[in-house]
């Protein structure tokens, strides 16, 4: 199996909102369809600072992945509290079949690695995760992320784990 990435682009916005209608997915990324381009458009166009990857497991789109600097967005920042040189991660597995089998962890340590980490600014990765989320604290713990604390996003307890850039 190899994982790779590549910027999402505004023709992969279809693709991302059949994603988001999953039953799996729904729950914890509650955007309409309906308003993708309205959400990420900024991003894609190079006017907010979040990169956009889609997960190619075998060169086919399995699922997203977007990474920020913390710093980036104020009020984020002002609620997890962790200082410069910090990148956060979010992760989305559309696929049915790319969930339980691994995936995720590998494609999170891969993305570390390969894309946060080659910043050489930064020098921790975060990830938000809602507590009930099972699959996705899994996933980031596998791939050597640690548990700092517990906080509430968006109205939902939330845990934040980190991964410290490698020695």
């Amino acid at each position: 199996m190899t994982i790779g990435f590549r910027p999402l682009t505004a023709g992969d916005l279809p693709l991302l909102a059949a994603w988001l209608e999953r039953d799996h997915v729904r729950p914890w990324w509650p955007l309409p369809p309906e308003g993708l381009a309205a959400h990420y458009g900024p991003a894609l166009e190079g006017r907010e600072p979040t990169d956009l990857h889609l997960i190619l497991l075998d060169e086919r789109p399995v699922g997203m992945l977007e990474t920020y600097l913390v710093a980036d967005y104020p009020e984020y920042d002002a609620l997890l509290h962790v200082g410069p040189g910090v990148a956060g991660i979010d992760l989305l597995l559309g696929e049915p079949d790319a969930i339980g089998r691994g995936v995720g962890p590998r494609v999170v340590a891969a993305f570390a690695r390969d894309r946060v980490f080659a910043n050489p600014d930064v020098r921790a990765c975060v990830a938000g995760v809602d507590v009930d989320n099972r699959r996705s604290l899994r996933a980031f713990a596998k791939a050597g992320f640690q548990a700092v604390f517990d906080y509430e996003e968006e109205g939902r307890p939330h845990r934040l784990l980190r991964l410290d850039r490698p020695l």
